[in-house]
Protein backbone atom coordinates (compact mmCIF):
# COMPACT_ATOMS: atom_id res chain seq x y z
CA UNK A 1 0.00 0.00 0.00
CA UNK A 2 1.39 3.37 -0.70
CA UNK A 3 2.30 5.48 2.35
CA UNK A 4 -0.03 8.78 2.72
CA UNK A 5 -2.81 8.21 0.69
CA UNK A 6 -5.52 6.46 2.87
CA UNK A 7 -7.83 8.55 5.19
CA UNK A 8 -7.50 8.16 8.82
CA UNK A 9 -9.01 5.29 10.40
CA UNK A 10 -10.54 5.54 13.98
CA UNK A 11 -13.13 4.39 16.32
CA UNK A 12 -16.59 5.76 15.54
CA UNK A 13 -19.69 6.40 17.94
CA UNK A 14 -22.64 5.54 15.89
CA UNK A 15 -25.78 7.23 17.39
CA UNK A 16 -29.57 5.59 16.19
CA UNK A 17 -32.74 8.16 16.16
CA UNK A 18 -34.33 5.56 18.84
CA UNK A 19 -31.34 6.80 21.40
CA UNK A 20 -29.25 3.55 21.10
CA UNK A 21 -25.01 4.27 20.21
CA UNK A 22 -22.53 1.83 19.49
CA UNK A 23 -19.00 1.85 18.60
CA UNK A 24 -17.47 0.70 15.76
CA UNK A 25 -14.55 1.69 12.98
CA UNK A 26 -14.61 4.36 10.03
CA UNK A 27 -12.78 6.86 8.19
CA UNK A 28 -15.33 9.37 10.25
CA UNK A 29 -15.42 10.10 13.74
CA UNK A 30 -19.16 10.08 14.16
CA UNK A 31 -22.05 8.53 12.40
CA UNK A 32 -25.47 9.69 12.68
CA UNK A 33 -28.65 6.88 11.53
CA UNK A 34 -32.23 6.75 11.11
CA UNK A 35 -32.93 3.34 12.03
CA UNK A 36 -30.63 0.36 13.39
CA UNK A 37 -30.96 -3.00 14.08
CA UNK A 38 -32.72 -2.36 17.32
CA UNK A 39 -35.49 -0.54 15.82
CA UNK A 40 -35.81 -1.88 12.58
CA UNK A 41 -39.20 -3.78 11.87
CA UNK A 42 -36.81 -6.97 10.26
CA UNK A 43 -34.68 -7.34 13.20
CA UNK A 44 -37.89 -6.94 15.95
CA UNK A 45 -40.63 -8.09 14.01
CA UNK A 46 -42.57 -5.12 14.93
CA UNK A 47 -44.07 -2.82 12.27
CA UNK A 48 -42.53 1.06 12.53
CA UNK A 49 -43.55 3.46 10.44
CA UNK A 50 -40.89 5.66 9.26
CA UNK A 51 -41.22 8.91 7.18
CA UNK A 52 -38.32 9.89 5.42
CA UNK A 53 -38.42 13.67 4.28
CA UNK A 54 -42.44 14.33 4.00
CA UNK A 55 -42.91 11.63 1.60
CA UNK A 56 -46.10 9.78 3.38
CA UNK A 57 -47.55 12.97 3.56
CA UNK A 58 -46.29 14.47 0.06
CA UNK A 59 -48.22 11.12 -1.13
CA UNK A 60 -51.38 11.70 1.04
CA UNK A 61 -51.50 15.31 -0.27
CA UNK A 62 -50.82 14.16 -4.16
CA UNK A 63 -53.85 11.01 -3.83
CA UNK A 64 -56.08 13.27 -1.71
CA UNK A 65 -56.03 10.76 1.08
CA UNK A 66 -56.46 10.93 4.94
CA UNK A 67 -53.80 10.59 6.99
CA UNK A 68 -53.65 7.60 9.28
CA UNK A 69 -52.86 9.94 12.61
Amino acid sequence: MKKGIHPDYHKTVVRCACGETFETSSTREQLKVDICSKCHPFFTGRQKFVDTGGRVDRFNKKYNLKSEN
